[in-house]
């Protein structure tokens, strides 16, 4: 079977020019691991699947601190730090709901990797696809060193958007889990704007 060609390579192909000339326009937003210990809020009783070989579960999964859940319905990942399932991982997806697991896991099942694995919507770029961020873009709150730890990274799409999150020119990429309480108010929590990618 060919290969899916995603419509930027493809209008690049009818006009002649290679699939390494940077293309403009993409907005860049970022994801995360959350931490149990980092968060508080009042506990939060937790039902879903205690593997990941099932779905739609409604076994106790335990109790969490109610901003942590939100962070793992948001971000669909973090590591338990307390309690009998420390040291596992409480995963969440919107077709699935919440499982235990031993690996924060993409949406194909596979374990994320920093600075490595990325999502897109899978009609704009498919699975496999390898890119680099050529530049930043026109975010005024990004700062030099963010920028160019993106920038160093080889990434690929590895994971696929929630539906409705994405979009034509959108991708997320994944930091690895967060290092500290307020993560989302850092440096690192951060959206490049009109960026330019790179299809090596």
């Amino acid at each position: 079977m060919r290969p899916l060609i995603p419509t930027a390579l493809f209008a690049l192909a009818l006009t002649g020019c290679t699939a390494t000339e940077p293309e403009p326009g993409w907005e860049v937003t970022v994801y995360y691991t959350a931490v149990e210990s980092f968060h508080d809020g009042a506990p939060v009783a937790v039902t879903g699947c205690p593997t990941i070989e099932c779905e739609g579960g409604d076994d106790p999964l335990g109790s969490y601190p109610e901003d942590f859940v939100q962070a793992v319905e948001d971000e669909g990942t973090g590591r338990i730090t307390s309690g009998e399932h420390a040291g596992d991982y409480l995963n969440w997806s919107y077709d699935t709901g919440y499982w235990l697991d031993t690996e924060p896991r993409n949406s194909h099942g596979d374990p994320l990797r920093p600075f490595v694995s990325a999502a897109a919507d899978p009609d704009v770029l498919p699975e496999g696809t390898r890119l680099r961020i050529a530049d930043c873009g026109d975010a005024e709150d990004v700062t030099a060193e963010v920028c160019e730890e993106l920038q160093a990274a080889d990434w690929i799409i590895e994971d696929e958007f929630t539906p409705g999150l994405g979009g034509e020119h959108h991708i997320d990429v994944y930091l690895g889990e967060e290092d500290q309480a307020d993560f989302t108010e850092t440096d690192w929590y951060t959206t490049l704007v009109n960026a330019r990618i790179e299809f090596p």
